[in-house]
């Protein structure tokens, strides 16, 4: 590596009203390495990085490339200073073609019309030298995640980025995609390629990094290379305590089925059906894990049990009760709490406060109403008592749900869900978007909902949550379940083929 970084940022500093975003971060990468920018959600790396690609402008500090300093005003600068970014949710035109998408942007030797022919021969060539196999004239909607995040890739690379920025790249990913993303990576580096590498998986960090630095509300709070470091020390350093990143799990004793699922058909949002004769049962004191890369009928299954989205075809039972298809008020009756992925698109109202929030479900309930009117004080005292008892941080119960982070807005909800002792809990994505401290918080409560003889079914997209939770872990692909495995025995590597369609051996 050179001696000279290709990118260093000194001192820079960015505020917004009332918010230090960063404050006088010092950040530098060098040819041929992975540096890794990690920190809970609102610790100041997404600042940092649109600083970077011109999208913020820093109110201290300077930026140099190859020991020049440089005004990056934005991303137009950015990419004219062969700096790339591969951002979380792909930037792909879904209609057009794989070249199409590659060229869009482009100037062209032909004038108005772009030479697809040799834009295709280069992405082929590209593919070829990065392990990237994909063809050109593939329409981008016909193609799998993990295809579409090549075509970001090759996006950048045809854009000669010497130094690329990588955003939670493989949030969608199965085990076996990213292993094959790591080998591209380390391929760029390489080259001598300098890569920023951004994600809350510290399993993938300590494989994939050469250094890591840590930001803890807006300030650097660690530098580090990789040998030596730890899951845990890094957890230390983004959280500023101890972080028990498997929690205690005691063992229970299972009860019969409290959520059964047999034969379901569910259509999904473009009138194709999503969920294909699903079989499935939870019983009461477990916890049964859904893997499953995003798409493959998880979020249609879910509002499915809900009573969100119409049942074509087979049964549900809670408790015993068939509750197909009915109102989703009925079956809250029967013991269901649900936990939505969306947190303020399904399972909160942005404007509504603290208070109100709470209130959704149980705003009719005799408890809470005096003479037929609302009961103020039995309300405010019920919702101090959940935000007490579940640990919300909010400044008072009348503050606005959109004004908390992410990972209070997610405790408020659980907070709501659970305080009506249910029979089934279904929760989707429980921890996505969160920071590890409140992730830690979450993965307790549901233990110690499965320890009061809850079914629960945990949704997510998380392998180390799924291994980590479950009791045991059914395998989605394409809207069925193609196996379920004892996370005490089966591998990552195991689970990782099943989510891309391999069936278990009988």
């Amino acid at each position: 590596m050179s001696d000279v970084p290709m990118l260093e940022m000194r001192g820079i500093t960015k505020r917004f009203p009332g918010v230090l975003a960063n404050y006088r971060v010092d950040f530098d990468v060098r040819s041929g390495e992975v540096h890794t920018l990690l920190g809970e959600n609102g610790a100041g790396k997404s600042t940092l990085m649109k600083i970077l690609y011109g999208l913020y402008q820093a109110d201290e500090g300077e930026i140099l490339l190859n020991g020049e300093p440089v005004e990056i005003h934005s991303p137009m600068d950015a990419i004219e200073r062969n700096i790339g970014m591969i951002h979380q949710h792909f930037m792909l035109v879904e209609t057009l073609t794989v070249a199409e998408n590659v060229a869009l942007g482009l100037p062209s030797d032909r004038g108005f019309r772009t030479d697809l022919d040799a834009v295709s021969e280069r992405i082929e060539a590209l593919a070829e030298r990065y392990g990237l196999s994909i063809d050109p004239s593939a329409i981008v909607w016909q193609l799998a995640v993990g295809q579409r995040q090549r075509v970001e890739i090759i996006k950048a690379l045809y854009r000669e980025a010497n130094l690329l920025i990588l955003d939670e790249p493989t949030a969608v990913l199965t085990p076996q995609e990213v292993d094959q993303l790591f080998v591209t990576l380390r391929q760029m580096t390489a080259d001598g390629r300098g890569l920023i590498f951004i994600s809350h998986k510290l399993h993938e960090v300590l494989a994939l990094s050469d250094r890591i630095t840590v930001l803890r509300q807006g300030h650097i709070t660690g530098k580090v290379p990789v040998e030596g470091a730890t899951r845990e020390s890094l957890a230390e350093m983004m959280v500023g305590r101890q972080v028990k990143l498997v929690p205690d799990k005691p063992p229970v004793e299972v009860g019969s089925a409290a959520l059964e699922i047999s034969g379901l058909r569910v259509v999904g949002d473009r009138g194709h059906e999503t969920v294909r004769g699903l079989n499935l049962e939870v019983r009461a004191g477990e916890i049964l894990g859904i893997a499953g890369v995003s798409g493959n009928g998880q979020r249609e299954m879910a509002q499915a049990i809900a009573g969100l989205r119409e049942v074509t075809g087979g049964s549900i039972r809670i408790g015993g009760v068939e509750t197909t298809n009915l109102k989703p008020a009925e079956i809250r009756k029967h013991g269901l709490a649900y936990v939505t992925e969306g947190r303020l698109r399904d399972g909160a109202i942005a404007d509504f406060s603290v208070s109100e929030n709470i209130m959704l479900i149980d705003h009719a309930d005799p408890r809470y109403l005096n003479r037929g009117l609302m009961d103020f004080r039995a309300i405010r005292e019920h919702s101090q008592m959940l935000v007490d008892q579940y640990a919300v941080k909010t400044p008072n119960l009348e503050t606005p749900a959109k004004n908390l982070s992410g990972g209070n807005i997610q405790k408020m909800i659980l907070a709501r869900e659970m305080s009506g002792t249910p029979t089934v809990l279904v929760a989707s994505q429980p921890t996505r978007g969160v920071d590890i401290g409140a992730a830690e918080y979450i993965h307790s409560r549901l233990v110690q909902q499965r320890a009061e003889d809850t079914a629960i079914l945990m949704i997510s997209e998380d392998l180390d949550e799924v291994f980590a939770l479950s009791d045991r872990i059914a395998v989605i692909y394409e809207g069925e379940i193609i196996g379920i495995v004892d996370p005490a025995a089966a591998t990552r590597e195991q689970v990782g083929l099943m989510m891309a369609g391999v069936r278990p051996e009988a």
